[in-house]
């Protein structure tokens, strides 16, 4: 997006002026709405400002509009339709009118008659005040803003409208939505189109130019008059801040809510102006949109300013609050628009009828009869209170059941957090499936915990439900670092700074926390720079150094001496601007910002001094920072001002200026770097180009501190009963307490001494409740108060309280039957009620009724006192009349509600033979193939007494024919275990009483009961204790608050057994038996009250009982057990070490230690010691003589439990022992001084060499060490440096020479250490071997080299010894060696030559080395094309060698050079030799030289070659060259011949001797 014009000529455009103009503008605009009826109709108006050309223009797109509308309007058939049409239309007038366009560009069908309103033009966005100083007839124009340079002001105005950008988003909008076909934009087009115009047409054009040149006489004088302004601003502005060119998003057009049918697509609109160009998005339910994810779905397009947001197929998912955000470097700005998705009557999907709120409207929700007279709302499977943890996800949920259920009616759901309505957002997210609403946590943090209360509204109806969730802080990553501050939030937010408050955490890492530090982003990077050095302790910062317009965030992190915690959850972004900016920006008016502006011919005010600023006071101190606020000088001119704030101390007149660095540009400042507890007065200056204004007048006196105290701690603190998990703590606030934001509440176990935080967000009130604690437990609390300058100190601690239910009445029996009837009374009974409220039942009263005729009476009391059993008989009734009862059970809280109504029973005397029904039938110890069935005998027996039970059996889903008898024969016990059940099948059961006279009526129901083991499920458990005492044991995990155990023998309960003993403490119980015998044996259960079912039982039969009393006997006499016998070792100094091991010690533990039958105590010669923790007891003797020969014990008493243990050391055992301490003390004693740790050894390098090598200890530079061999000193190199405490000697290629007697000696003042080795015989063959297997493994694969005399194959080694055997084969045979085949060794080269190889040597050659034990193989393949190289190469070879044996070449003879007398006679011989015989010629200074008289050139039988000169002259002096040629080849000789003549060289030689002269 483009600067306007002024603003790219301008480099400062002031922001108070631009704000008039502004003002201006909507008030002008508002006017021109409410007049123009046109727009009312949604169209546009004509303006009286247009040139002839743009008249015509406007007309034919008129038609062109007209004709369009008309063919639309045929084809709808819906008012719903047309009525959209009519939106779009309006949405496009007021689109183009907020761009600045003409209204010409706007028709859209209606006649081209000029507009009456002529005087329109005339209007300007002026004040009334400034209209006044206009000339008569004079119009202030208005320019488009997207223009570029000066002189495009002068433009027609058709020019200017086709070259904005607006005009062609506006053309192309309107296209698109109403499928108006626009004007072609070229000049030539619409020229063209306005000559097929009708003659009338053609008359108003002329009329119209006529009348334009008055308006273009305007023009002219406009542009003179603006020309001089424009000219005199953009030198004024030249000099103010280039920064002022920026300015925030503002929306030109926000986007306008839709409702739309289902499956129809939607597009929203919106044009955003700002500089830079702003960035923008959309969001759903503040959610980002992602295109990517839904490509199909959703479409976002920007074009010339205009952004959209296309939705394609509509459904009610799709309906929700859609929000444009707009963001540059200036700030961030917001537009929202609402879609909402409705459906025709009668094609519900269901599947889409999961929304968050309701799809239809209330009206909607009728029921087939008419509307709902009321709506039951009940909430399953809800979310209970919650614990997490900062970071993890989390989701509440629950379902909805709603009746009547109405399928075109959705609910609304609405959630709260702590009675604050929770929006979508990253953090969270809800969600409503169409019967199950869940709200999830994408990443918990402490600021999401607190009470969480779901709402369900149908209609006029609602109901709610309310949890809380607890969020725990996250691991720290320093131990001991403390927790993460939360709820960080911006406040006053200014150019200059921000103010940033966070609440304190609850947690400190186990030391006080010493302050806090602030970190910022700014919005769009990913870089935290810290905003403070030192840690600040007031949970309130004001935050500098922040580039005004740029958006931040935020976050806190607290520390302690042990580290820094983790950082915050980060606050919303914050613009750095004034308040009164951020309104502008925020105040949305009608007729937005164009980017227009009026030039007037007012000057700007220049060369005011700003006058002092009003109202200064200080808002805000601590000891960390002041905060200071003003008014602006009334006085101030219309460029901008600055503020410069000065101090100085109470008492004194020695102002400073703060800010001399940085001026302030907003009314508020934050000063920093004062001293705490001094006094201090402020003012403020301003300023702008033309000076420093006066100070303004000075505060009072203000003395750096925290005006705000810390708290003092609440008091009264009190924990009462809610839950078996949980206690409500209330307490008192503090007194003088001043901006408290809350409270924290801990926890500690009773005697722990360890405190947990109860919540991590401070609460306000002065009431919690504490969760999550356990039961049975007992608690002390303790609360701190919060605000900003701190936490308080702890209250004093609570009383302590157990984890308990609040105790309630109990809920009411049920299943009223009638046990036995009589003539006058009745025997009711009933069961226990599934609630107990918390505690024991104490009893049940009986209420009865007479019905008559099926008319009830007024109930009665049966009983005044209340009865202890679920069983009562009712006296004094009436024979024959039918009555119903109901029953209701009290505990200590009071009496229960009545049961529901019982069944008629008639009473009258039961003559029946066979037995009533057994009652009271309950399933225990209930596992995942059994449970045990117990009841009760029926009260009424029959004739005969009862002779035993029968129990059926069924799934809980068969029908009534699928029962079948558990017991064939009948049983006498009123216990049964059930086994061979399914796992997880559910299952009901049934008792019959027997007598002599048949089978009774069967009872109640038992059940259904799941045949499963529940997870935690305990068993009996057996103990016997160290007394021999044997007790049943049990422990539950899953009481109620007042269960109770209840243990039976045979089911029949043991409380008065005067044999057993049985004692409970929480969740344990444990029954003793005082004296195990076979009375005892049975069957034993214990029972767990107020759960479901919880039992379990052990069986204690006769091999049972044999174990227990075992085992019970070795308990009373016990033995100490024993984990090692008594043991004797040698330690290093010869001493002796009699030691044993016990399994165990405890602190009382003693021993007697015997030798020979005689107690032995610790003196000189025996030392005793006893480890009890690892039970080692041992004894030490420094050294063994011959009467120490004998028995050793050693006795243990440890309580009641007794061992011993012997050693016996006499004979040789005790002879070989002695010898060996001996050894170990002369070892110890060698060892005083220098010693070897290892004696010497060998080993065989890598190299193939022999190391000789030992280690030693005890070294000190002073330490000699000297080899030898066989007895002959061995001179070493190098001084050994005793590295590692090795000491070696290298012996390279080891052979027999090197055998011997090898010995080291260690010396030095503290004596001597020697160690032999001997390399001779059967040791110096065992080396040798391993020397040749070393040498062996270092061969190198068999290659294949070729030579003149035929194929070798050879092996490289490290080295070649004659111990090492080598043997080659051909083709898995030995060779056989001779002439042409030879084998040998050359250095380090192991070698097989065929000479004059055939074919028959081709194939696989194997060199196999044998060190004496193994042997190792080298093998290589000599055929193929291996075989064929090679014979080439060696015939290529052979001829070289051949042709370099016969090749033609001088023997000797010839002198290199000859020097010779003039006149003397020069004779050279020289031995040719070749074959053939070679050619033989003769060069002198490389050229041919012919035999002559005087030089003698001759060549005798072919092999002497004779050079003659008989006397030589000095022309004979230079160089010869003897060539000899044959067909192999041919060589030179060359000589060089020197001639000398004698009586020159004496002239040369005396020629010296005279220049030595002349120089003396």
């Amino acid at each position: 997006m483009s600067l306007p014009f002024y603003q790219r000529l301008h480099q400062h455009y002031d922001l108070s002026y631009r704000n008039r103009d502004l003002r201006t503008a909507m008030s002008q605009y508002q006017q021109e709405k409410k007049s123009s009826a046109i727009y009312t109709h949604g169209s546009a108006a004509y303006s009286s400002r247009s040139s002839a050309a743009h008249r015509q223009e406007s007309q034919a797109f008129s038609q062109a509009s007209t004709s369009s509308y008309q063919q639309q309007a045929s084809r709808a058939t819906e008012f719903a339709h047309s009525s959209a049409v009519s939106q779009k239309a309006a949405s496009a007038y007021d689109y183009g009118y907020s761009h600045g366009l003409t209204d010409s560009s706007l028709m859209l069908g209606y006649s081209s008659k000029l507009s009456p309103q002529t005087k329109r033009a005339k209007k300007s966005l002026l004040s009334g005040e400034e209209k006044e100083n206009l000339p008569s007839d004079y119009m202030v124009p208005i320019f488009s803003g997207r223009q570029v340079h000066v002189s495009g002001i002068t433009d027609t105005e058709e020019e200017r409208i086709k070259e904005a950008a607006a005009y062609i988003a506006q053309r192309n909008l309107l296209a698109s939505e109403e499928g108006i076909t626009a004007a072609k934009q070229s000049t030539a087009a619409k020229q063209s189109t306005v000559s097929k115009q009708s003659t009338s047409t053609l008359h108003r054009e002329e009329a119209i130019e006529k009348k334009s040149r008055k308006v273009a006489i305007r023009e002219k004088a406009e542009h003179l008059s603006l020309k001089k302004t424009l000219e005199e601003t953009e030198a004024y502005h030249k000099k103010l801040n280039e920064d002022s060119l920026l300015h925030a998003p503002e929306f030109i057009i926000k986007p306008r809510s839709h409702t739309v049918w289902e499956k129809e697509n939607v597009i929203l609109h919106c044009s955003v102006a700002g500089w830079p160009e702003p960035r923008l998005t959309w969001y759903k339910n503040q959610v980002p949109i992602n295109v990517h994810a839904n490509p199909e779905k959703y479409i976002i397009g920007s074009r010339y300013g205009m952004h959209t947001l296309e939705i394609n197929a509509c459904d009610f998912e799709d309906t929700a609050q859609y929000r444009a955000s707009a963001m540059n470097a200036k700030g961030e700005l917001s537009a929202y628009a609402s879609v909402v998705v409705k459906r025709y009557k009668g094609e519900l999907d269901e599947t889409h009828s999961h929304a968050g709120v309701s799809t239809l409207p209330l009206s909607f929700g009728v029921t087939p009869y008419g509307y709902a007279s009321k709506f039951e709302i009940h909430f399953d499977d809800k979310f209970d209170v919650s614990f997490g943890r900062e970071g993890e996800t989390m989701s509440l949920g629950c379902r909805v059941v709603i009746t009547p259920e109405i399928k075109r009616f959705q609910p609304e759901i609405q959630w709260y957090r702590n009675g604050v309505p929770v929006s979508p957002s990253k953090w969270v997210q809800t969600h409503w499936s169409g019967d199950r609403a869940t709200l999830t946590f994408s990443h918990l943090n402490k600021e999401d915990e607190g009470l969480y209360t779901i709402r369900v509204r149908m209609g006029e109806y609602y109901e709610q439900y309310s949890a809380y969730v607890f969020v725990r802080d996250a691991e720290a990553e320093i131990k001991g670092a403390p927790a993460s501050p939360l709820d960080v939030v911006c406040l006053d937010a200014n150019k200059d700074y921000i103010i940033i408050t966070w609440k304190q955490p609850a947690v400190d890492g186990g030391s006080p926390i010493l302050g806090y530090f602030i970190d910022k982003c700014e919005v769009g990077t990913d870089t935290w720079s810290q905003c403070n050095d030192i840690p600040v302790k007031f949970a309130r910062f004001p935050v500098t150094g922040l580039i005004e317009g740029r958006s931040y965030i935020f976050r806190v992190r607290a520390v302690n001496k042990t580290g820094i915690g983790l950082p915050s959850r980060v606050s919303e972004p914050v613009a750095a601007l004034d308040p009164a900016e951020k309104a502008r920006l925020k105040s949305r008016p009608s007729a937005p910002w164009t980017g227009q502006i009026i030039v007037t011919e007012e000057e700007p005010t220049e060369g005011i001094i700003p006058g002092p600023p009003t109202d200064l006071s200080v808002i805000e101190a601590t000891q960390s920072y002041v905060v200071l606020s003003w008014k602006p000088p009334g006085q101030r001119g219309h460029e901008g001002i600055l503020y410069f704030v000065e101090k100085c101390e109470a008492g004194t007149e020695n102002w400073q200026r703060v800010n001399t660095e940085l001026p302030v540009k907003s009314p508020r400042f934050a000063l920093f770097d004062l001293v705490e507890g001094k006094s201090y007065r402020f003012r403020v200056r301003c300023s702008n180009s033309a000076g420093v204004g006066e100070p303004s007048e000075a505060t009072e006196v203000t003395v750096v501190g925290d005006k705000l105290d810390i708290p003092k701690p609440p008091s009264n603190i009190i924990p009462s009963r809610n839950t078996n998990t949980s206690v409500v703590v209330t307490w008192e606030e503090p007194k003088d307490a001043k901006e408290l934001v809350g409270y924290y509440i801990e926890a500690s176990v009773v005697g722990s001494g360890k405190w947990e935080p109860c919540n991590n967000n401070p609460v306000k009130g002065t009431r919690f409740t504490c969760h999550g604690l356990t039961t049975g437990q007992s608690y002390i609390f303790r609360v701190r108060a919060v605000n900003a300058a701190g936490l308080s100190e702890y209250s004093q601690d609570s009383e302590a309280i157990e984890v308990k239910a609040a105790i309630a009445p109990p809920s009411p029996p049920c299943d009223i039957t009638c046990l036995e009837s009589f003539r006058d009374s009745m025997v009711l009974g009933w069961k226990h009620p599934d609630k107990t409220g918390g505690a024991e039942i104490t009893g049940y009263y009986v209420n009865y009724r007479e019905v008559i005729d099926g008319v009830p009476g007024e109930w009665r009391e049966a009983n005044i006192k209340a009865i202890s059993d679920e069983a009562y008989k009712i006296s004094n009734l009436k024979e024959n009349m039918v009555y119903q009862f109901q029953v209701a059970a009290m505990n200590i809280a009071g009496l229960g509600a009545p049961s529901a109504v019982s069944a008629s029973f008639k009473c009258e005397e039961w003559t029946i033979a066979v037995p009533g029904p057994p009652h009271s039938l309950k399933c225990s110890e209930v596992r995942k193939t059994s449970l045990v069935l117990q009841w009760k005998p029926p009260t009424y027996s029959g004739r005969t007494p009862v002779t035993g039970y029968f129990v059926d059996i069924k799934e809980a889903k068969a029908k009534e024919d699928q029962w079948r008898g558990l017991n064939e024969a009948p049983i006498k016990n009123v216990y049964l275990r059930v086994q061979g059940l399914k796992e997880g099948v559910s299952y009901v059961f049934r008792v019959r009483a027997m007598n002599q006279a048949g089978v009774g009526k069967p009872s109640d129901l038992a059940g259904p009961v799941v045949a499963e083991t529940r997870p935690g499920t305990k068993e009996v458990v057996v103990n016997v204790d160290d007394d021999g005492i044997i007790s049943l044991n049990f422990e539950c995990d899953q009481m109620a608050p007042n269960s109770e155990f209840t243990w039976s023998k045979d089911y029949v309960p043991t409380e008065d057994s005067p044999r057993l003993e049985v004692e409970s403490k929480g969740n344990k119980t444990k029954m003793t038996f005082k004296d195990l015998g076979e009375e005892d044996l049975g069957l034993y259960s214990c029972d767990v009250t107020d759960t479901d079912g919880i039992a379990s039982s052990y069986l204690i039969d006769e091999e049972e009982l044999k174990r227990l009393l075992a085992l019970s006997q070795e308990h009373k006499f016990p033995t100490v057990p024993v984990k090692s016998e008594l043991a004797v070792e040698i330690l290093e100094k010869g001493q002796v070490r009699f030691w044993m091991q016990a399994e165990k010690l405890s602190g009382n533990a003693k021993v007697n230690f015997i030798f020979n039958d005689k107690e032995i105590f610790e003196g000189p010669k025996y030392k005793m010691h006893i480890d009890r923790n690892t039970g080692i007891i041992e004894m030490f003797m420094e050294k063994l003589q011959d009467e120490d020969e004998g028995t050793y014990t050693f006795q243990i008493q440890d309580g009641r439990a007794t061992g011993h243990s012997t050693l016996v050391l006499i004979g040789d055992v005790y002879k070989k022992l002695q010898k060996e301490a001996e050894f170990q003390r002369q070892e110890w004693i060698r060892k005083q001084g220098p010693h070897f740790v290892e004696y010497l050894s060998w080993e065989v390098t890598g190299e193939c060499n022999v190391l000789l090598k030992c280690k030693v200890a005890n070294i000190k530079k002073e330490t000699h060490i000297v080899w030898y061999k066989d007895d002959r000193e061995i001179s070493v190199d190098e001084k050994h440096d005793f590295k590692d405490g090795i000491c070696t000697l290298l012996i390279t290629e080891f052979s027999k020479k090197d055998a011997g007697i090898y010995e080291v000696i260690l010396k030095d003042d503290r004596g001597k250490d020697k160690s032999r080795l001997k390399l001779v015989d059967e040791a110096f063959k065992e080396l040798m071997t391993e020397v040749c297997k070393a040498i062996a493994l270092s061969a190198t694969n068999l290659k294949i080299q070729s030579t003149a005399e035929g194929i070798r194959l050879y092996s490289l080694v490290t080295y070649y010894v004659d111990d090492l055997k080598v043997n080659w084969s051909h083709n898995g045979n030995a060779i056989k060696y001779s002439d042409r085949v030879k084998n040998g060794v050359t250095g380090e080269q192991i070698w097989l030559q065929i000479n004059e190889p055939t074919p028959n040597d081709k194939g696989k050659y194997v060199m196999e080395l044998f060190d004496g034990k193994t042997g190792h193989q080298r093998m290589v393949d000599l055929s193929g094309q291996a075989y064929e190289e090679a014979f080439a190469e060696f015939q290529r070879l052979k001829q070289a060698a051949i042709a370099e044996k016969n090749r033609a070449r001088v023997v000797g003879g010839l002198p290199d050079v000859v020097t010779i007398q003039e006149g003397k006679a020069l004779n050279l011989t020289c031995i040719v030799w070749g074959d053939p015989t070679p050619e033989v010629s003769w060069l002198k200074n490389e050229k041919p030289l012919a035999s002559s008289e005087h030089c003698s050139l001759k060549f005798e039988a072919g092999k002497t070659a004779y050079f003659t000169i008989s006397a030589v002259m000095t022309s004979d002096s230079g160089k010869y060259g003897l060539v000899v040629k044959n067909k192999y080849g041919s060589e030179t000789s060359d000589f060089t011949v020197s001639v000398f003549i004698p009586e020159e060289e004496a002239r040369k030689a005396e020629e010296p001797q005279k220049g030595d002269k002349k120089s003396k």
